[in-house]
């Protein structure tokens, strides 16, 4: 009897290490470090979503965020959250990315001001300071906006900020941000006792757009791995609409001393209705009418196949 027990103690055993060995393994570059905008991600790790579909995802923290795409591109990592406008920009820089799936299906970015700055409208920008960090899409974000008001880029002053959006604005070093994101810059004014107000680029001439996305490399986009990783990430979000507060102590139990903060938590809730509920899902008319936008705008010249930057996998 003992040995029959010994027997089957030894075959649960490998069955268990070739379950593990059977895991394959998928390396994720964050664009920033974790914070709500990647809850799916971290419930999927934290919930055992990812493990149930075969997979071991190693989730990195960028030291430098615009490095992800390009380490994608070259190889090193399978996976990277970037951003639909920049896609476009990289794609024609000939890095052999593609869009495989949906973090944030809507926009972030915003302009804010202060409620007491006495801007109540686009048109009030004329002849103030906004405030900056990155040049490029962000520029014809601002420009778009201004123009539905018969205004220009040049009827502002643009002041580089560096990533010091919300402290520049809370000292009168500028009137106004452009580059926000409405889940985490009106929270952060709120916390210092402060309330904004935001001018969003979908309801002043922009296309509305993916914020962030997964980019894997051109030439292993259809790997079964990346499918499951898919999937894991719809089941967690599925987890995270239906139980929030439970979500939300599986995220933070991730990292309690940095994530478990007020301003997670407000940004918390106004994240979760941004997930993207079908990760997988591509719209092609959403990426063809950003492509031509921004081809009308300068930023690319060319305007490949949608095939060729952006697949829906099965």
């Amino acid at each position: 009897m003992k040995k029959i027990v010994h027997y089957f103690a030894v075959i649960i055993g490998l069955m268990g290490s070739f379950s593990a060995l059977a895991k394959e393994k998928v390396s994720l570059l964050l664009d920033w470090y974790v914070n709500p905008d990647h809850a799916a991600i971290i419930v999927a790790q934290q919930k055992g979503f990812f493990e149930k579909n075969g997979l071991e995802v190693d989730i990195i923290e960028p030291a430098d965020p615009s490095l992800p795409p390009k380490l994608v591109a070259a190889g090193q990592v399978d996976l990277a959250i970037g951003y639909q406008p920049q896609l476009y920009q990289q794609v024609e820089e000939k890095l052999p990315l593609v869009r495989v799936g949906t973090l944030v299906s809507t926009p972030l970015n915003s302009v804010v001001v202060l409620k007491k700055s006495g801007i109540n409208t686009l048109a009030d920008l004329k002849g103030k300071k906004v405030g900056y960090s990155i040049s490029g899409f962000e520029d014809v974000l601002l420009d778009t906006m201004l123009n539905s008001v018969q205004l220009s880029k040049n009827d502002v002053e643009l002041v580089n900020v560096n990533w010091s959006l919300t402290p520049s604005l809370l000292t009168g070093q500028v009137d106004a941000v452009i580059g926000a994101f409405r889940n985490f810059e009106l929270n952060q004014i709120h916390l210092k006792k402060q309330e904004g107000l935001a001018f969003y680029p979908e309801e002043f001439g922009v296309p509305a757009y993916d914020e962030l996305i997964l980019l894997a490399n051109k030439e292993k986009a259809n790997s079964a791995k990346y499918s499951a990783f898919l999937t894991a990430l719809e089941q967690a979000t599925v987890y995270l609409i239906n139980h929030q507060d439970e979500a939300w102590q599986a995220f933070v139990s991730y990292k309690p001393n940095e994530l478990n903060t007020a301003l997670n938590q407000l940004a918390w809730k106004d994240t979760l209705p941004r997930l993207a509920l079908r990760p997988r899902a591509l719209d092609p008319h959403r990426y063809q009418k950003m492509a031509q936008f921004l081809q009308q705008k300068g930023l690319v010249k060319t305007l490949p196949d949608l095939k060729d930057y952006a697949v829906e996998l099965k």
